[in-house]
């Protein structure tokens, strides 16, 4: 028997596609399933392996076709979501330089609120998102309310990428941001995420998908992670031949529900309130909605925290304790 080590591409229950690192220089793929149903990993999962695991196999030789998963390499991080239907945490991807969430000013309607709960999500994991607005081409742009709740997210320190997909306007800055990383894109279903990699590397052909007419929702057409390594088209990165890029295309989402967040800790990650956690008049167990002396609602008040994050905070605070999950 051989061991070695892989990366999960794309799977779901006992059957995953893995990278192995036999290759020398051109990764093997083979298709490998758990050896024991005993297997040491974490149960609390929807889903046991994400696309950007690492895991360790087992084949007979060389020549060896398939393999045996016999464990999982300790993550760097993980992006998760609740899953509502599974009841239970759901692993969208693993060991990421970055989670790249995207939206739209339409097209599906843009929903800033969806993109805060994926936020704290990020930053309970210790994760660097980045705001990806794709369709920048449409006029919905440029409205002045859109305009402004970009602007909040750029204030309190985030990056937020203007692209179009249909246009290439901001697309070089995407490769450029993305060359030589893992990165996942996370988002509603139909904004527009499989267009983006078929826009970098052109030898791509993701199925894309249409809005639903009668909801102005996308359509699930990843139904998967997938990771791919794509090759960047010359001619956004200076026209350097070989340059790659490692993406994740994951399943788009119509609800984002948070995971393992208590309710009166989601300030912890709302990043622009921690310099007033433990500074109001009741300290630590201040709930920040009604006390005197609360320095997060005098924040709000002189303009330092926005009110439309603060409401947003107040509404996903609710959502958590209630167990009910706007769309």
């Amino acid at each position: 028997m051989i061991q070695l080590q892989g990366t999960v591409l794309n799977g779901s229950n006992n059957t995953f596609e893995i990278e192995c690192d036999d290759g020398d220089g051109n990764p093997l793929i083979r298709p490998c399933s758990f050896k024991s149903k005993r297997l040491k990993l974490d149960t609390k999962y929807y889903n046991p392996l994400a696309p950007g695991d690492r895991v360790e196999i087992e084949i007979e030789d060389s020549e060896s076709r398939k393999g045996l998963i016999t464990a999982l390499v300790p993550r760097r991080n993980e992006f998760v979501r609740w899953n509502v239907k599974g009841r239970a945490p759901q692993l969208l991807a693993a060991n990421l330089d970055y989670v790249i969430l995207v939206t739209t000013p339409e097209e599906p309607p843009f929903r800033p609120k969806f993109i805060d709960r994926e936020l704290a999500q990020a930053e309970h994991q210790n994760l660097t998102p980045i705001i990806l607005v794709n369709k920048y081409d449409l006029p919905e742009s440029q409205n002045p309310e859109f305009q402004r709740r970009l602007q909040i997210w750029e204030d309190i320190g985030y990056k937020v990428l203007r692209v179009s997909a249909k246009s290439g306007e901001g697309i070089p800055e995407l490769a450029e941001l993305v060359t030589g990383k893992l990165s996942a894109l996370v988002g509603q279903s139909g904004i527009g995420k499989s267009s983006l990699v078929n826009v970098l590397d052109s030898t791509c052909v993701l199925k894309t998908g249409s809005l639903s007419q009668k909801y102005g929702k996308g359509t699930h057409t990843t139904t998967k992670g997938s990771l791919m390594h794509i090759h960047l088209n010359e001619s956004l990165v200076n026209g350097l031949p070989n340059v790659y890029a490692s993406i994740i295309d994951t399943p788009g989402v119509r609800r984002f529900c948070l995971d393992s967040i208590a309710a009166a800790d989601l300030a912890l990650y709302f990043r622009e309130f921690r310099n007033f956690l433990g500074k109001c008049r009741f300290g630590m167990s201040c709930s920040h909605e009604n006390e005197p002396g609360c320095a997060i609602q005098d924040a709000v008040e002189s303009g330092t925290i926005s009110g439309e994050r603060f409401e947003s905070w107040r509404t996903i605070k609710e959502e958590i304790e209630t167990g009910s999950w706007d769309d």
